[in-house]
């Protein structure tokens, strides 16, 4: 099978702001807010929730294939992610255009302000999956993008009966009530943090259970707290997952798009369903041990390793230490 990975192909400014965003703010003149955070360091580093999506996967040892658009500074960012394992066929380059740039501002209890430059990204509408040869064995993951897009490749995945999975992201604020449900249709499994969960339920008017019933998996990930599986297959009852042991948090920024790349690696193989969540779980621990989405590195022995030391042995995760290589 192989596995698609749609989405946004970004450059990530990360910002440190040695305080807290709260006290900064006041509750009754937020009406009119002008507020500015002096930060101590900023770095520039590759991101956009498809990349990030698919350098774990490469990690993993599959050899995803990215559909998204780019600006001419993509080059570096290109070359490296190849290296990887990543299939960089399906990224068109758009002459005189940046790449997206996301500026991402993370305060001393981990609150984040974030703001995104489209770019590029604003192009990822003109390209298609129909050309992909993909059919039902195949897995597209749908995450934030130019919203035009993410609307056409769910059109397409049910078009060709290929299964996809929802992610809205970052991009639930920009997304009308009725993409999201156009997104939910036919979709193989929903993704999305508490907050954005909750988010779309305002938009569309659903309440979260009736969002968590609407695709056959949905995950809800909490941070720190963990996540929840649902799969209305076993009842639509939940299945907590942990979150794995790190050795430091260094930033919590692409954590979940590692975890979603953790999650589609145990779908795609079939993975009993809480071994799923602690691959996703222990993907995403690798991310926030470093400063930047794609800054993590391990073979899939050392995952499987620290599987273990972490979860316990599972005959899915050994058999991945000895059969898959980069």
């Amino acid at each position: 099978m192989r596995i698609v990975v749609t989405g946004s192909l970004a450059y990530d400014y990360i910002m440190n702001f040695p305080g807290n965003f709260k006290d900064h703010i006041l509750e009754d003149k937020v009406h009119m807010l002008t507020v500015s955070f002096l930060v101590d360091s900023m770095r520039r580093m590759r991101g956009g929730v498809a990349g990030n999506i698919a350098y774990s996967l490469a990690l993993l040892g599959e050899r995803p294939l990215v559909v998204g658009s780019v600006g001419q500074d993509f080059g570096e960012y290109r070359e490296l992610i190849e290296r990887k394992g990543v299939d960089v066929s399906g990224i068109a380059e758009i002459e005189d255009e940046f790449t997206a740039s996301c500026f991402i501002n993370t305060d001393k209890a981990n609150n984040q302000i974030v703001a995104f430059y489209a770019g590029a990204m604003t192009q990822a509408y003109e390209l298609s999956l129909l050309d992909l040869g993909l059919g039902a064995d195949d897995l597209v993951v749908i995450s934030p993008t130019d919203p035009e897009a993410m609307a056409r490749y769910a059109d397409e995945c049910r078009q060709m009966g290929v299964r996809f999975v929802f992610d809205p992201g970052k991009q639930t604020p920009r997304l009308e009530g009725e993409q999201i449900l156009a997104g939910l249709n036919g979709a193989t499994a929903l993704i999305g943090n508490d907050y954005e969960f909750a988010m779309m339920a305002q938009k569309t008017g659903k309440s979260e259970a009736e969002l968590i019933q609407a695709a056959p998996l949905t995950v809800v990930t909490r941070g720190a707290e963990g996540s929840t599986i649902y799969s209305n297959e076993d009842g639509g009852g939940g299945l907590e997952i942990p979150t794995a042991p790190i050795a430091d948090l260094a930033d919590p920024t692409g954590a979940g798009d590692a975890y979603i790349a953790g999650l589609v690696f145990g779908l795609a193989r079939d993975f009993p369903m809480p071994v799923v969540g602690r691959v996703a779980a222990l993907t995403a621990a690798y991310a926030v041990e470093q400063q930047g989405c794609q800054e993590h590195d391990f073979t899939p022995a050392e995952f499987a390793e620290r599987y273990a030391d972490a979860f316990g042995l599972t005959p899915e995760v050994e058999e991945l230490a000895e059969t898959v290589t980069r």
